[in-house]
């Protein structure tokens, strides 16, 4: 009985939550009409006056042919600025077509552009982050005139993220980031500007989680593992930043300090610093006659100036107890 109280409850939430996106969508992609009972004139008419777009070779948009639309939907000049026939016996009245440099809001810039724009990767525009923070699509791309990928304001993709985010980018200058700003990828290889379906945050490019998201480049690290690390199976951004560090590695922190906030200091530094006070040179046991012998300073300081990864090489998981670098108690490499 229980479980189908809980069943249903989640049903209902779905269902509620489905809705609601629904909803904003449809609000977002109604493009705006400014000009009622305006009638389609085609490209042809619309280049006699703009002449400077005839000669634009990248503009994609003005080479999709008429038959591979459909539902209603037109190709040319009209397809984004809306029917035409008001705007030329206006004798170019602006005010009887839909102009992107002014004039409309980010939604209703939205609202055209996802008219054609719908799926694939851009289907989560309707409430993403961009969308909510009133992000217009001209902002990042540029129709006319325009021979970047993807029809962007910029060529280099750091460098049009950058111009929002750069604290984020700032940190690609770290000693430790992804090869981002070397060329060899790109922001848009983690993250999708247009929206996510991933209940994660930052428009990550999976609907899971993070880890399948890293796992796709780092597949040496998924496993499985007979022992596992319990922070690596529950999120990668436990110990690393993806967008760059000063430790190595994409370390949020330096070893043995990172590995410290989990784990306490364990007999190893107390055994070094406890048997040189009693005289004992290396080896043997951290108990002398059943008594434990305490550690001193030097102990901790051992234990700073040491890695963990000299002893736990496999700290993403190993078929070995404790990810040490071979079974049993003795290191043999």
């Amino acid at each position: 009985m229980i479980r189908k109280f809980i069943g249903l409850t989640v049903g209902m939430l779905f269902v509620i939550g489905c809705a609601q996106v629904l909803q904003k969508r449809a609000n977002v992609i109604k493009a705006p009409e400014v000009a009622p009972g305006a009638t389609y004139v085609g490209s042809k008419t619309c280049l006699e006056c703009h002449e400077d777009l005839s000669s634009d070779k990248y503009n994609v948009h003005m080479k999709i042919a008429d038959f591979e639309v459909s539902g209603g939907y037109k190709t040319g000049c009209e397809s984004c600025h809306g029917p035409g026939s008001l705007h030329v016996k206006g004798e170019g009245d602006t005010e009887k077509i839909l102009k992107f440099d002014h004039g409309l809001s980010p939604e209703e810039v939205a609202g055209v552009c996802t008219t054609c724009h719908q799926v694939d990767e851009n289907m989560n525009w309707p409430g993403s982050v961009h969308a909510e923070r009133d992000v217009s699509c001209t902002e990042c791309h540029k129709v006319h005139h325009n021979k970047n990928k993807n029809l962007l304001t910029k060529a280099d993709e750091m460098a049009l993220c950058a111009s929002c985010h750069g604290d984020i980018t700032s940190q690609m200058y770290l000693q430790s980031h992804h090869p981002v700003r070397e060329g060899k990828m790109g922001c848009t290889d983690c993250h999708n500007p247009h929206g996510s379906g991933s209940l994660e945050p930052g428009m990550l490019k999976t609907d899971e989680r993070v880890n399948d998201l890293c796992l796709k480049c780092h597949t040496r690290y998924q496993g499985p593992f007979v022992f596992e690390h319990d922070p690596v199976v529950e999120d990668c951004l436990i110990c690393h930043d993806p967008h760059g560090t000063v430790a190595n590695n994409l370390l949020k922190q330096q070893e043995p300090f990172l590995c410290l906030q989990c784990h306490e200091a364990h007999f190893h530094a107390a055994r070094a610093s406890s048997l040189e006070k009693h005289g004992i040179p290396g080896g043997g046991s951290p108990y002398d006659n059943g008594r434990k012998l305490l550690g001193t300073n030097y102990g901790f300081q051992k234990s700073f100036m040491t890695k963990c990864t000299q002893c736990h090489q496999y700290v993403h998981g190993s078929d070995y107890t404790s990810q040490t670098v071979t079974s049993g108690h003795g290191l043999t490499r």
